[in-house]
């Protein structure tokens, strides 16, 4: 078993066994047997990603190398779970999209295979890395290797209301001082000014913009200067117990609820990424939306976000998992995705196209793009990463939710942390 996995994912690979044949019954999930049957390509992918200028790629793919993709679609806990009961069994798909983190912390494990050989060969013609952002080259590394290729990047920013805003005279806040001063002018009338989530990863901003390092390898010592990193837990946690311009976040393993909140007019700004412009505009498409810069507090500054893709150490035609990235990564491919979905892309190229430049709500994703911070990459590479994401959750959920002083919680979480980054 591989030191990097954390005890939530020894419990899923333990059942991963008898997971993989309810999965199998399921339409289009194959048994572990076919998984890499002759003249098929195995791709697992998010579900929420089956875009038709993917389709089309897969298409030419297909044509191309006589091969016939078998697009197993996954939400990510699922997604994982097949994963590491893949890695355990030694069959394994063609190719992976995952979340952000899962590149480095497989490439320590020795389960995703080095992309390097192909980039030497292939990496100037594609524009690889040059073309990338760099964050995204970074973060797909590991030991000088790259191990994966990213193919959406995206960051988190705040979305408000136009119509609330106007009618409330309120300015589009730009520092944390501005945003509460417009939280506490737009809470009224059963509508809250802000809605934050209880989903920890939503942390990060905060964090980043007070100037706080989650992890110092040389120190040893996380989340400094404790003191900015303390004050950015309790502004969020005034918020919603001090001030009352939020309500308070409920627990659960679903992110959707402050966009939820802002379709229903029952909240005027909400701290999201692109993933919930097209909810908001199916549910609610009368909504003037407003998309504005990441805040500023000490720095303006904002977290990365994203999925990539890497090839595990077994897949047997790397070659063709090569092919299928280059293709789906190509510039004009980046371009009809965001034209169809309004994704975010990783090419610096991405970021003129007309498409971008163009749409107001795009744009401001895509300016905020170079603020955005990779938090975990110095903590994955110490192996730990499912240890550190664990605390996280417990002492984010602390805060905001149970209202537990930050100076409390923050210190209990560092000495924990630091024992077992060690």
């Amino acid at each position: 078993m591989s030191p990097t996995l954390s005890r939530r994912d020894m419990l899923r690979l333990a059942g991963a066994a008898a997971a993989v044949p309810v999965l199998s019954s399921c339409a289009g999930a194959p048994t572990a047997q076919n998984t890499a049957a002759p003249g098929t390509f195995t791709v697992y992918w998010n579900a929420g990603h089956d875009y038709q200028a993917y389709r089309k790629v897969i298409a030419e793919f297909e044509q191309a190398n006589k091969v016939k993709v078998n697009l197993q679609k996954y939400q990510w806990p699922d997604l994982r779970t097949r994963l590491l009961a893949d890695f355990a069994s030694g069959t394994v798909p063609d190719l992976v999209e995952e979340p952000g983190g899962w590149v480095q912390e497989f490439a320590i494990s020795g389960n995703a295979r080095s992309l390097q050989d192909f980039v030497d060969r292939d990496g100037q013609a594609m524009g690889f890395p040059s073309d990338w952002q760099p964050v995204t080259v970074e973060r797909n590394s590991y030991q000088g290797k790259v191990y994966g290729v990213q193919l959406h990047f995206t960051c988190n920013t705040l979305l408000y209301n136009k119509a609330m805003l106007r009618d409330a005279g309120v300015e589009v806040p730009t520092t944390w001082e501005e945003f509460l001063a417009a939280a506490q002018k737009l809470t009224k009338d059963g509508v809250y000014g802000v809605a934050l989530n209880q989903d920890y990863t939503y942390v990060w901003p905060w964090l980043n913009q007070a100037g706080v390092t989650p992890y110092d390898p040389q120190t040893g010592k996380v989340m400094t200067p404790m003191e900015d990193a303390v004050a950015a837990l309790q502004f969020q946690a005034d918020l919603v117990h001090k001030h009352k311009v939020a309500p308070v976040p409920v627990s659960s393993t679903d992110y959707s609820g402050p966009q939820k909140l802002f379709s229903a007019k029952r909240a005027a700004m909400i701290l999201t990424g692109p993933w919930d412009l097209d909810p908001i505009r199916k549910t609610s498409p009368d909504i003037e939306l407003g998309v504005a810069p990441p805040l500023k507090n000490k720095v303006q500054a904002t977290q990365a976000a994203g999925v990539s893709m890497f090839v595990p150490a077994k897949a047997t035609r790397p070659e063709l998992s090569w092919d299928f990235i280059k293709r789906i990564t190509a510039i004009e491919v980046e371009q009809a995705a965001t034209k169809e979905t309004g994704m975010l892309m990783p090419r610096v190229s991405w970021t003129e196209l007309p498409e971008v430049q163009s749409n107001e709500v795009i744009k401001v994703f895509a300016d905020a793009l170079p603020t955005a911070k990779d938090n975990g990459q110095k903590v994955r590479l110490t192996g730990q990463l499912g240890k550190w994401e664990e605390q996280l959750k417990v002492m984010y959920q602390q805060v905001l939710i149970q209202n537990k002083p930050a100076t409390e919680v923050l210190a209990t979480f560092a000495q924990t942390a630091e024992g077992f980054l060690k």
